[in-house]
């Protein structure tokens, strides 16, 4: 059965700066542990993953970082602290094999996308490898390039 496609609609937030730091040599879909009024934050779009990361403790996968923004009309008696870390959601199995792979092969695990599936939040995780300075200037140079010949394209 084929997986239906997100639309830019479903998206909450993305991580821009994940793809321009590193490699991204798969990714994986998680579930995220939330409570009520961080999903109202969500639906209202106030959500930061620029600075967060994903940490592996105890067999289990934890968001640390990402920043949601508490309403005004989210309930008083909710101590609401926006960047605590959320548990994310996945197979054992899939979780044993990135955990593999982060502590023997040298990745790293990055939350790459947020975004609505069938009512849920979902989080796309990057299993990546850092980029160097040099390859990063290599980034720069091909976008800039790719700009410059859209440029050259629309004009010619």
């Amino acid at each position: 059965m084929a997986k239906p496609k997100k639309s830019a609609s479903n998206t909450i937030a993305t991580n821009k700066k994940a793809r321009f730091d590193f490699f991204i040599e798969e990714d994986f879909e998680a579930g995220i542990a939330l409570e009520g009024w961080e999903v109202k934050s969500m639906r209202a779009g106030r959500v930061q993953l620029k600075e967060s990361y994903v940490v592996i403790h105890q067999g289990e996968l934890f968001l640390h970082g990402a920043h949601i923004s508490p309403l005004n009309s989210a309930s008083t008696h909710v101590n609401a602290d926006p960047v605590r870390r959320r548990k994310l959601l996945m197979k054992r199995i899939e979780i044993s094999r990135l955990i593999g792979q982060v502590e023997r092969a040298g990745y790293t695990l990055v939350p790459l996308d947020l975004y609505w599936m069938r009512g849920r939040a979902k989080l796309k995780i990057g299993l990546a490898r850092g980029k160097k300075q040099h390859d990063k200037r290599a980034s720069i140079k091909d976008r800039d390039w790719k700009r410059e010949q859209q440029r050259v394209l629309k004009g010619g």
